[in-house]
């Protein structure tokens, strides 16, 4: 089992990323913080007046700690999920804001990360803890995770206030309006949320439940990446374009900066209400363009030579596209439904998420106030990933996936997961939660487990 080092303050070298890449953020970080000062200060009087919040500083901390059941597993691969496996991770986050001027807020979100996911974060391609990392290391270190700008340009409509919250400032905007994000941050901070699912370290854990299977988004190996959201709200719709910078490599904890490699992200929402409850309804497609391998065509090529298949033989410039849909639908005042389904190029290895090229998934969510505890919540999800037919044999021949590859998959089926979680507030900034998964066919394969995996999670939050 991997256990927490000290907690002190201390960049480390994480796979081939330099030290500078850690250090040089620090001045960086200084110099925003000035900006965010003075323009703080100067913004402050006409803020006051309007009642809007002028800066803000959150924090949160999350410590999870999982473990695997025993569970049949005749051989293993490289990419492989281990039996009677133990892994833990910690991360606090500070989220630094100022409103610069009329619409516009800054935020600056500094991280210390540690830990490791169960087996390096391998071995299923619904991975089991989304506070784990494509990378790990056993000491704490510093990450910039998010630096960007929002600004909102109000329109007509009705005026709605905003309550403070983690990259939010306490105002109000009009009903009507477009909001332009720019910077450093995560796709699923503005496509494919879900009010019910959104939120690793107070909600459900699997990667397939906090978002969808067959999104493919554009992130490093910390699921961060650069770009611009395009937001326009009008009446009950909103349509949203973005453009990200995709990895150097499909995977990496490098980015590709001017748009070389990049994805294209379209959504549309639709809000309604059903007897008095609000629902949504959302619609969303990517494309990512780069440097992709073809996944029959790296088998083909390791047969020539009688080796294992490596997809970046068959890489070239092309697109990987997907699409899903998925809704939330809140019953009554405590308890919400979601789904999700989506698809995504199947003949393409997959880019920056995981490996799934069909996905479903239904769940609910419950608050406790039917049993006097209101800030409480359980939550409950099925989901049913799948992978193409070229994925299966490029499995099967032995290749590698980003977070599959058991060495052979002879027995392919679809990796079917349950998710519970119980999430109890045992004062408003803490909660504490217990979570269990089952996983049937890991990484697709029949011939492995089924496995239950056990979490126990703190998250503290101001």
């Amino acid at each position: 089992m991997l256990r927490r080092t000290g907690f002190t303050w201390q960049a480390v070298t994480v796979l081939s990323l330099p030290e500078p890449q850690h250090t040089a953020r620090l001045p960086l970080l200084v110099l925003v913080l000035a900006i965010m000062t003075t323009s703080a200060i100067t913004y402050a009087a006409s803020a006051r007046a309007a009642d809007d919040e002028w800066y803000a500083v959150h924090g949160q901390f999350t410590y999870v700690e999982q473990e695997t059941s025993d569970f049949n597993a005749p051989y293993r691969g490289t990419n492989s999920l281990s039996p009677n496996r133990g892994a833990e991770t910690t991360d606090a986050t500070l989220y630094l804001g100022a409103r610069l001027w009329k619409g516009a807020e800054l935020w600056v979100n500094p991280e210390l990360d540690q830990g490791f996911g169960l087996d390096d974060t391998l071995g299923a391609a619904g991975f089991p803890s989304g506070e784990a990392f494509k990378i790990g290391a056993a000491r704490p270190y510093f990450r910039l995770q998010r630096f960007f700008l929002r600004q909102t340009l109000n329109l007509e409509g009705e005026s709605q206030a905003l309550q403070p919250s983690l990259d939010q400032l306490a105002g109000s905007h009009s009903s009507n309006r477009v909001v332009l994000t720019v910077g450093k941050f995560s796709v699923p901070d503005l496509f494919d949320t879900n009010r019910y699912t959104q939120d690793q370290r107070s909600a459900f854990l699997n990667w397939t439940a906090i978002d969808t299977g067959t999104f493919d988004y554009a992130a490093d190996a910390w699921g961060y990446t650069v770009g611009a959201a395009l937001e326009w709200y009008q009446g009950a719709w909103t349509l949203r374009g973005g453009l990200f910078d995709l990895s150097t490599v499909p995977n990496s904890v490098h980015l590709d900066p001017g748009a070389h490699e990049f994805q294209f992200v379209a959504e549309l929402e639709h809000r309604h209400q059903i007897a008095g409850h609000d629902g949504r309804v959302l619609l969303s497609a990517f494309d990512n363009r780069g440097r992709m391998g073809l996944l029959d065509q790296a088998v083909q090529l390791a047969q020539a030579t009688d080796t294992i298949p490596n997809v970046a033989d068959a890489r070239a410039y092309r697109s990987r596209l997907g699409a899903d849909l998925s809704f939330e639908q809140q019953l009554n005042a405590d308890f919400g439904l979601f789904g999700r389904i989506g698809k995504a190029g199947g003949n393409v290895e997959a880019y920056e998420f995981t490996d799934v090229d069909r996905t479903a998934a239904l769940g609910v969510s419950l608050q406790g106030s039917a049993w006097r505890r209101g800030d409480d919540t359980i939550g409950l999800a099925a989901i049913n990933n799948n992978a193409s037919a070229a994925r299966q044999r490029y499995l099967n021949a032995g290749g590698l996936g980003i977070l599959v590859g058991d060495g052979k998959l002879p027995h392919p089926g679809p990796e079917q997961i349950i998710e519970t979680y119980y999430s109890a507030a045992f004062v408003n900034y803490l909660h504490v939660s217990l979570d269990y998964q089952w996983i049937n066919h890991p990484a697709y394969n029949r011939d492995r487990g089924p496995v239950s995996v056990f979490a126990v999670r703190a998250h503290a939050q101001f």
